[in-house]
């Protein structure tokens, strides 16, 4: 009797099983993420994320381009000052009537980078289409 050499290898049920495991791993992932599957949670002593205050700056230019800083009014050239009263880690909102100059909003963005903000958020509308 003559031997086959084996040299191919056959990834059909390879594929076929990891299918499978891809489909429960997302359905499993769906169910948490909805709730469905009921969890019973460790506890902890530590503070509750929603109890913790975190810094969030509101920076805003209207429509005749003031600035508005935490709902107050200031100059332009008093910014950076008030800036640096606060932590670089601070999460700044942006808020900009579109109406506004471009100019102005890139102004208010130069400022934030040369002072070391990185955590900026740009406040916008979803579109009604």
């Amino acid at each position: 009797m003559r031997l086959r050499r084996f040299d191919t290898i056959n990834v059909v049920p390879f594929i076929d099983i990891m299918l499978v495991i891809l489909v429960i791993v997302l359905t499993t992932a769906s169910f948490i993420q909805l709730g469905i599957i009921e969890l019973k949670l460790p506890t902890a002593d530590g503070e509750s994320i929603k109890s913790r205050k975190v810094e969030e700056l509101n920076i805003s230019i209207t429509d005749v381009g003031d600035i508005i800083f935490n709902r107050e009014k200031i100059e332009q050239d008093r910014l950076e000052e008030r800036l640096k009263e606060h932590n670089r880690s601070v999460n700044i909102t942006l808020y900009c009537d579109r109406s506004v100059k471009f100019e102005r909003f890139v102004y208010l963005l130069d400022i934030l980078k040369s002072n070391g903000y990185e955590n900026l958020g740009i406040m916008t509308e979803r579109d009604g289409k």
